[in-house]
């Protein structure tokens, strides 16, 4: 109930919506709008309240609970199901057990903190309390577990283009699974599979993205790589739940392409957005180093390298530099 009426005030903007209004649309009594009201104000929210004028929010704190994000969420399927949590080890766990248990498709973890976060390799994951979006979406397509990678490359462009409609910064994609803006990280996927040899049971996508961060809050040996939506924005803070909700309606689009039409269109949006293609890169597999001129991907999400002698590469997991 409380998202609905945050979506009711978010939707009137500055103008003002009546209690009768609000409880003919939620269809609660006035006294259960009038409590909701008072519960929003002691989570932080501010409220202008005129007599027969109603009500109006005049400041949003930065949450990016199930609330806050429901409240701006317009999709089918993606974030129907929101599991909050101030802290976890990480969304990833929580995610698989939800999987394991049949959530439904579409649900998404999101906490403030993780303990131990992960990237890809089993890397460790900053993740600063009230700061960035720690989230993990449940998937559940009708593919074969070679299709599965292909989800990867489809969530980097819906995180991509996500950035760019909530707050106007154009970040790019450095294969396989990094965002960046003017080559420093602030958003990595992790894409793991719960699978039958013939079937996808669930693809579980972590996505850990700075938003709010300021200097003060990365480690000394990350200031050079790593940067946070906030900081590309001389310091202004965005709030969270307007930049999930962006995400989540983006991997919903192309998810339902990607489902009716295929693989075909994703490449070529993710081409597009990738600084990796086109440039001279060196590749470190975990057997051998490779240079060369990254050409694109195939349906696979291989990177193709152009080798000096002319032969061509075929990348499937590396760092790249």
């Amino acid at each position: 109930m409380r998202d609905r009426l945050l979506q009711l005030l978010t939707e009137s903007t500055n103008s003002f919506i009546s209690g009768q209004e609000i409880s003919t649309k939620l269809g609660i009594s006035r006294t259960a709008v009038w409590k909701h009201i008072e519960e929003l104000r002691k989570n932080g929210y501010e409220l202008e309240a005129v007599p027969r004028r109603g009500y109006r929010i005049t400041h949003t704190p930065d949450l990016a609970n199930a609330d806050e994000i429901k409240a701006r969420l317009h999709t089918k399927k993606m974030g129907h199901s929101i599991i909050y949590k101030k802290e976890v080890t990480s969304t990833q766990e929580v995610a698989h057990e939800l999987a394991r248990n049949g959530a439904e498709e579409g649900t998404v973890v999101v906490a403030e903190t993780q303990q131990k976060g992960k990237g890809r390799l089993n890397r460790e994951w900053h993740s600063p309390s009230g700061t960035g979006l720690w989230f993990s979406l449940i998937l559940r397509p009708d593919v074969i577990p070679q299709k599965a990678p292909q989800l990867t490359l489809l969530t980097a462009v819906a995180v991509t283009e996500g950035i760019m409609e909530a707050t106007g910064i154009q970040a790019q994609i450095k294969w396989p699974n990094d965002i960046l803006i003017d080559d420093k990280k602030t958003a990595g996927i992790l894409t793991e599979m719960q699978s039958e040899p013939d079937r996808v049971q669930a693809v579980i996508i972590g996505i850990g993205l700075n938003i709010n961060q300021q200097a003060e809050h990365f480690p000394a040996e990350l200031l050079t790589k790593a940067t946070s939506l906030a900081l590309e924005n001389d310091g202004t803070t965005f709030q969270r739940a307007d930049v999930i909700s962006a995400i989540l309606k983006r991997i919903e689009q192309w998810y339902f392409h990607f489902l009716q039409y295929g693989f075909k269109e994703i490449r070529k949006r993710w081409e597009s957005l990738a600084v990796t293609i086109g440039k001279e890169i060196t590749a470190v597999t975990m057997t051998k180093t490779v240079s060369g001129l990254a050409e694109g991907i195939t349906e696979d999400g291989v990177l193709l390298l152009k080798k000096q002698d002319g032969t061509t590469e075929y990348i499937y997991s590396a760092d790249i530099d």
